[in-house]
């Protein structure tokens, strides 16, 4: 069984992680969401907030799973017994860090091969960062996060 690990903070989910999620699930028997916990960040949403929202997404992809971890992500992927880690690179400067990264965790474990995915062109500038900024402000997150997640997004970003 081809097993992936897809991990990130998904602070919010956007329509390019939904991108990425969709067209990773097609490469591999079992897709893992793996939403990160970072105690040094404060995160919009909760991790179980986070899990939920993508459970909820991802509900009709049977082979896709949606978890929480913390921790070094080659000990998760390890104990989830994946070969690949997904990651999405939407720039240059994406790929730069991205590489460094993957350089490191092959280092860890080179049994693990990262998979580098571009989103379509059209969620190219689309990051957690941007939908929470817009989202403070009580812009349009209509081509940023997916529909059926825009209200619980929208209302807990807007600042009164």
């Amino acid at each position: 069984m081809r097993s992936a690990i897809y991990p990130g903070s998904f602070d919010p989910v956007t329509l390019g992680h939904w991108d990425l999620i969709q067209r990773a699930a097609k490469l591999v028997d079992r897709l893992v969401v793996a939403v990160l916990h970072n105690p040094t960040k404060s995160p919009a949403f909760s991790v179980e907030e986070r899990a939920a929202m993508l459970k909820e997404l991802t509900a009709s992809l049977p082979q896709v799973e949606v978890t929480t971890f913390h921790g070094l992500l080659v000990d998760f992927a390890k104990a989830q017994n994946a070969q690949f880690i997904i990651r999405g690179v939407r720039a240059f400067s994406d790929f730069e860090y991205e590489f460094q990264m993957a350089l490191m965790n092959r280092k860890l474990a080179p049994e693990l091969e990262t998979v580098f995915l571009m989103p379509k062109e059209k969620y190219s500038a689309v990051s957690s960062r941007f939908v929470r900024e817009i989202g403070s402000m009580g812009g349009n997150l209509t081509d940023l996060v997916p529909e059926m997640l825009r209200e619980r997004i929208a209302g807990r970003l807007k600042k009164e």
